[in-house]
């Protein structure tokens, strides 16, 4: 298990996680869901302490735990004060290694997860996304959604998680990360010491991605339609992944990109509209996400086409030079959250197999231009099939065949 820290002394407060390399890709086809619903089991109950009172707990110091599930892997994080970091590492360590996963709680939380899936799909801004990657990885753990379905979800039983979580919380895919006012070495001794349980190593490997591209599209009586369009993208070790980002944001990053300046504030065609790039260890997707009215459907597409054809030709260096501040400033201003400096230490620890100084990633950047971005969106634009998701009334979008002609 590897121990990383951010110390900041002035603070008064800690952040502390344990991140596992563990997520929803991690899954194999019948256990779809089951990384989600072992992060809530994880606070259901230890045997040394309720699901009460491990609330109790944590929130008698004033402090706060939460957890998260991705794509990739699964945090468990604590806020506290800088003299409760090991209350906070001693209840992380306990609902980690010895959640009994209890029966009753189970079915109780199966049935909060499927209340969650029917929200989701309620829900034509987010659940949009969930088609969009199953159009971009097909029929592969990477392409099924985090949550899973109803069915899935209601088919484990406490032995199926006890097992997954067994097979894949080993040591040295496991990351623990504070920053804040914390000290390295005790949290060194405090890992040793309430980790020990832990198997050292082999989890499974997750099945390697394949993007193939296609489409979802799903008409329903929602007012808005809600439309995904994206590519395959870089992975975060490709060559390619910092003009990638770039691209995204001089696309669609903000009030002054390209996307909003043609779409929303010249063409008045929808009120929110944005590019995205989410990168994966072994791939990644690049997009395009907009809301539109029935009315503007059928023009809103070709405008967006035309806007990414157009990325690889003329992007300037105004642009990117733009684009170049803004990540600095953002990775700047990341630094002064103690939550936010765990999560992405944990995170390329997770990803490149170390934290990554922070002048380094500022070398890499500056030393993107535009003739580098361009080259890359020319590559992102030529290299693979589009990946279409849409829902709402979106039967006067523009048809498949046309918009994957585009591309060739």
């Amino acid at each position: 298990m590897t121990v990383i820290t951010d110390t900041m002394p002035h603070l008064e407060s800690a952040a502390l996680g344990v991140w596992v390399k563990s997520g929803s890709r991690s899954e194999t086809a019948t256990q779809h869901g089951i990384s989600h619903l072992l992060e809530h089991m994880a606070f259901k109950g230890t045997t040394t302490r309720s699901a009460r009172e491990i609330a109790e707990t944590i929130e008698s110091v004033g402090g706060d735990l939460n957890a998260a599930t991705s794509i990739e892997h699964t945090g468990y994080f604590a806020r506290i004060l800088k003299n409760d970091v090991t209350l906070a590492a001693d209840i992380l360590a306990d609902i980690l290694q010895n959640s009994i996963f209890d029966e009753r709680e189970l079915a109780r939380e199966q049935h909060v997860i499927c209340q969650e899936i029917g929200a989701s799909h309620d829900n034509p801004d987010d659940y949009v996304f969930d088609l969009f990657q199953e159009a971009a990885f097909p029929d592969q753990p990477i392409g099924r959604t985090i949550l899973g379905t109803e069915d899935s979800v209601r088919s484990f039983d406490t032995d199926a998680v006890r097992a997954y979580m067994s097979d894949h919380y080993v040591g040295d895919s496991m990351v623990v990360s504070a920053a804040g006012n914390v000290d390295h070495d005790q949290l060194v001794d405090l890992a040793n010491d309430r980790f020990h349980t832990l198997r050292v190593s082999g989890a499974p490997t997750p099945e390697k991605a394949r993007y193939i591209g296609g489409e979802h599209r799903m008409a329903s009586s929602h007012e808005q339609a809600h439309i995904v369009l994206g590519l395959e993208g870089r992975a975060y070790n490709s060559d390619g992944f910092y003009a990638a980002q770039i691209l995204s944001s001089i696309l669609g990053g903000g009030m002054s990109s390209r996307l909003f300046q043609e779409v929303r504030e010249k063409r008045g065609l929808c009120y929110s509209v944005y590019s995205f790039h989410w990168a994966f260890a072994d791939s990644g997707v690049f997009g395009v996400a907009a809301a539109t009215g029935e009315n503007d459907v059928a023009e809103l597409l070709p405008v967006i086409l035309e806007e990414l054809h157009r990325a690889s030709k003329d992007i300037t260096e105004e642009e990117v030079s733009r684009v170049r501040a803004q990540i600095r400033a953002g990775l700047l201003m990341s630094l002064e959250s103690p939550s936010s400096r765990a999560g992405q230490l944990a995170r390329q620890q997770i990803l490149w197999g170390r934290p990554i100084p922070l002048q380094e990633t500022v070398d890499r950047i500056n030393r993107i231009d535009a003739a580098r971005v361009r080259h890359v969106a020319g590559q992102i634009l030529e290299a693979a099939r589009p990946a279409v998701a849409g829902i709402g009334p979106v039967q006067n979008m523009l048809d498949y065949s046309a918009i994957e002609n585009t591309f060739r």
